[in-house]
């Protein structure tokens, strides 16, 4: 079928693979709730329902697609407002299977790591879209893949690195890319099992720490790590890249401040100089051109948001350093600075609706900027947010809560928006937010 041809989606009780896949640019949505056996409707099955994912179901239900919102525990924020949910262990590849089985999804959306990365190849290979595709999943899953491809296939610049599948392994590696270093397990993210080693009597803990801190430490297993040069760092970047029918085009780069590798604060637009603003923009497009050329390169649409995730040197230069195959959480911010934010963008670009530059235009006065701010939550048990008329009483600001049910020792459980004259300003105002809050745990 063509690129232009109108899908039909005829869901049938049998595999997934008689399922047409809505992939196509005109997507039958409107009537996610018809169940008949000649029901035209697009199936979104999101894997991980967070406040990201809460926000992508949102804006497909806007457009008309039925959206199911799995995760590994119950009352999760996009779970709260989808048509349906589902609870499993998504590393799983059986129960993944069976919720692939039960629900003959047209769409599947991943929207956390731990996922059975097998299973999203074999039901790609029925005809169901991945999102971007299973193949993108999996390489940004893995930071040894990830890495290569982008430095040693694509051309982007990095910081000098090296691999390590033991702690022999990792003690050369830190002595060829010299100290200070930083050590990261291969498959984690936010910062989890991450340490900065400064001499190599530290290397040991280093070890210790990606082993037992990851993301998924539990399963098992020795993790491989990269060992990586500790760049004289200025300030960090994200562009988010978007991939859809009509090409590939970047949003203006979003500043961020980070804790222990974990996002507080993000603004839009970030000051940087232009010679910089272009170099950024133009590593994000190549990084994602070269990973959606790999998705083409096996049948696969390559559709999405990518969080491009760049390092600015003191001395100017711009490396590579991430990216993410989903909206980024330092994106929240476009929620109130962008036209249309990154989360209205990945719904459009996943059903086939062309995203252009002027899609992903500010949506701010000349010279303001955009805010968002991390509301960190501390403590054991269900939080509970008051004085938000309050917080919310100055002029240009916002608040999303996400409604988690429970924090047990800190949790990430609101975002503060707000609308500057500059970043300071920007910056203040959703802190001012924040600060007014009265959040109790109980």
């Amino acid at each position: 079928m063509s690129d232009n041809a109108e899908a039909t989606v005829n869901v049938s009780p049998s595999s997934a693979s008689q399922s047409a896949p809505a992939t196509q640019a005109n997507p039958r949505l409107g009537t996610p709730l018809d169940r008949s056996a000649t029901a035209a409707r697009t199936k979104v099955l999101l894997l991980g329902s967070g406040e990201l994912g809460r926000e992508i179901a949102i804006e497909l239900m806007r457009l008309g697609a039925w959206v199911c919102a799995a995760d590994s525990y119950e009352g999760a924020p996009a779970q709260q407002v989808a048509h349906e949910y589902r609870v499993l262990d998504m590393a799983d590849p059986i129960q993944l299977d069976a919720l692939f089985a039960e629900i003959q999804p047209d769409i599947v959306v991943p929207e956390v790591e731990a996922i059975a990365t097998s299973e999203l190849d074999a039901i790609a290979t029925q005809g169901v879209q991945v999102v971007p595709s299973a193949g993108i999943a999996a390489i940004c899953m893995d930071r040894e893949r990830l890495r290569v491809i982008a430095h040693e296939q694509l051309g982007l610049p990095t910081t000098p690195y090296r691999f390590a599948g033991s702690l022999e392994e990792l003690r050369a590696g830190a002595e060829a890319v010299g100290y200070p270093c930083v050590v990261k397990p291969i498959m984690s993210s936010s910062g989890h099992g991450q340490s900065v080693v400064r001499t190599p009597d530290a290397i040991d803990a280093a070890w210790h720490e990606a082993q037992v801190g990851r993301r998924a430490a539990g399963e098992g297993g020795i993790s491989r790590v990269i060992v990586e040069a500790l760049a004289p760092l200025d300030y960090e970047l994200t562009v988010l890249t978007v991939s859809s029918s009509a090409g590939v085009v970047t949003c203006t780069p979003i500043g961020q401040r980070q804790e222990s590798g974990d996002y507080r604060e993000s603004w839009q637009p970030a000051a940087v100089n232009p010679d910089t603003l272009q170099i950024a923009k133009d590593l994000a497009r190549r990084c994602v051109e070269g990973l959606v050329a790999e998705a083409h390169a096996h049948g696969e649409r390559g559709w999405g948001v990518f969080g491009v995730e760049l390092f600015v040197l003191t001395d100017g230069s711009v490396l590579f350093n991430e990216v993410s195959p989903r909206p980024h959480d330092t994106g929240m911010v476009t929620m109130i600075s962008q036209r249309l934010s990154e989360f209205a963008l990945h719904a459009r670009a996943i059903l086939g609706i062309p995203v252009s530059e002027s899609h992903v235009d500010l949506a701010i006065g000349s010279g303001q900027v955009g805010a968002s701010h991390a509301i960190v939550v501390e403590g054991d048990g269900r939080a509970v947010f008051s004085n938000v008329p309050q917080a919310l009483a100055e002029a240009d600001t916002n608040l999303r809560i996400f409604n988690k049910p429970e924090v047990h020792g800190h949790r990430r459980m609101a975002v503060a928006l707000a609308i500057g004259n500059n970043a300071d300003d920007a910056r203040a105002k959703a802190g001012r937010v924040a600060d007014a809050l009265d959040i109790t745990v109980r």
